[in-house]
């Protein structure tokens, strides 16, 4: 099997792959690093939210490296650069100013940290998904890779993190839970840039599109499973129905970090075909429990733990977890194995390494 037929194989539960796929997505001194030791020359591609950004670049680095997938997203329209200020930071295409914080870029002034009114949304110039030359990228990834790896279409925060990056958090979830009038306006706007940028990717040739909001934490939901399926449910009903719209076949992949096991069986309901990144550690995600309840009705993408093993772990340590997760999450196929985030600067190179030889060692079926 090559890459895309591995992949294939495995996330459609229709056989049992020759090994178990793998895939990671690495931060910038990690691409540097690796880029220096293979003598592969960094590729990056600039991304409509900054931290897309490192999902969908250095795809030649990557596959080089193993991963048996490449990421593709919307960029930035041609002739297009963003706006900065007097201390260096951006001002993006949502009117965020942002500034590299120590892991990603930090969201430092929101445009609409003081809105009170739907008027407000509906006045605002929210960014074209169908500006020419945003897909200028992705197209020639495509091109390049389709017919030997799986071409992951990037379409994170969907709705949910967009709307509140541009809000803020702590004022968004208040007004979320006061049922303030803007709240349902603005989503349906970011809702609405979503689909334009997924049908897109789907039109190009993806394999899979990868949406994403983060409603988990450590412990539990940040919102309850009856708001999540009051408000969010229906719209994300409507993006998956959208973009099989375009093509029937695209696999429906979703992200969303932290405990929610609650709403697993409510997003198989309206299409979900691959669930990231399987957080390790948090309530309801035990591996056997993951597999038997939904493994018949739904594959599995990440699951390593990259909070402590990965930065801190042996090797021992290493190969040990990866060897359990395939075990599990990998039986009869259904299993996509991966960091459960991108890998940040603390782990090292050798870390890395050692997982990807591990995937290699353990994954053969």
């Amino acid at each position: 099997m090559n890459s895309k037929e591995r992949v294939i194989t495995a996330l459609r539960r229709s056989g049992v792959p020759d090994r178990v796929p793998v895939q990671f997505d690495l931060c910038r001194p990690l691409l540097q690093g690796f880029s220096q030791k293979y003598g592969i020359p960094i590729k990056m591609s600039p991304s409509y939210y900054e931290d897309l950004t490192y999902r969908t670049s250095a795809n030649d680095l990557r596959t080089a490296m193993g991963s048996d997938c490449v990421l593709v997203g919307g960029g930035l329209p041609a002739g297009y650069s963003h706006p900065s200020t007097a201390d260096g930071s951006i001002i993006n295409e949502f009117g965020m100013t942002m500034r590299q914080g120590l892991y990603y870029m930090d969201v430092i002034k929101c445009p609409f940290d003081a809105i009170t009114s739907p008027a407000e949304v509906q006045a605002f110039n929210f960014p074209d998904p169908y500006a020419p030359g945003r897909f200028e990228t992705a197209a020639r990834d495509i091109e390049t890779y389709k017919n030997d790896y799986f071409v992951i279409g990037d379409v994170e925060l969907t709705m949910f993190e967009m709307a509140w990056h541009m809000v803020g958090l702590e004022k968004f979830m208040i007004d979320m839970a006061s049922r303030e009038a803007y709240i349902e306006p603005l989503l349906d706007k970011t809702m609405e840039f979503t689909i334009g940028i997924a049908k897109q990717l789907a039109s190009l040739g993806v394999d899979g599109l990868w949406f994403g909001d983060d409603f988990g934490a450590q412990n539990g939901m940040m919102i309850s499973p009856k708001m999540w399926r009051t408000i969010f449910k229906p719209r994300f009903a409507e993006v998956f129905q959208e973009v099989r719209s375009v093509n029937p076949n695209v696999l429906v992949m979703y992200h969303c970090d932290g405990a929610i096991s609650p709403i697993l069986n409510d997003l198989i309901e309206i299409g979900l075909d691959v669930f990231n990144p399987v957080q390790p550690n948090v309530p309801g995600h035990e591996p056997q429990e993951l597999k038997t309840k939904f493994g018949d009705q739904l594959s599995f993408w990440g699951a390593i733990d990259q909070q402590y093993l990965l930065p801190r772990g042996t090797a021992e340590e290493i190969e040990q977890d990866v060897a359990e997760k395939i075990r599990i999450l990998g039986a009869g196929g259904g299993y996509l194995c991966s960091p459960a985030h991108i890998l940040q600067a603390d782990t090292s190179l050798e870390n890395i390494e050692t997982f990807l030889g591990a995937v290699r060692k353990f994954g053969t079926y």
